[in-house]
């Protein structure tokens, strides 16, 4: 194997790693916000949609159908951890949001990851900063189409 081809495949195992890694956090996260793994990767769609989702979107997100959505969001809003608004541009349809109490909730029990994540990025240099971010976000994209079926 060249060296080239083994740093290749010593990033793709590290990537794999990272995967299998955010697999463990999510469910340490569910575990420590007390919900299921399937609302805790609910709750991080949502967080990260500002202008919240609409139930059939969240649930195609999720894989899961219309009616097992449906009972999602209710589990969601029963908890406290998001709620059903009217659309802003389609009075017929309603959007899902996150609660200030999800969102204060989730930040504190990612805290700890976060901090040592953070502590890890100022250990990089500049140069080093700006490739891994353009690493990371060539794979993130790779990742979306390969969920998307594109190639």
């Amino acid at each position: 194997m060249t060296r080239r081809e083994q740093r290749s495949s010593d990033l793709a195992r590290a990537v794999r790693d990272v995967l299998q890694a955010n697999g463990e956090a999510a469910h340490s996260l569910a575990r420590r916000l007390g919900v299921g793994i399937t609302d805790a990767v609910a709750l991080d769609y949502l967080l990260s949609s500002p202008d919240g989702l609409g139930p059939t979107e969240l649930g195609q997100r999720l894989g899961i159908r219309s009616a097992s959505a449906t009972t999602l969001v209710d589990r969601l809003d029963a908890a406290g951890h998001a709620h059903r608004v009217r659309h802003p541009s389609d009075r017929r349809r309603q959007t899902v949001v996150a609660t200030d109490h999800a969102y204060e909730e989730v930040r504190t029990a990612l805290a700890p990851l976060l901090e040592r994540i953070e502590q890890a990025a100022a250990r990089l240099g500049s140069e080093q900063a700006a490739a891994t971010t353009t690493f990371l976000r060539e794979v993130a994209a790779a990742m979306r189409d390969y969920a998307a079926d594109k190639e």
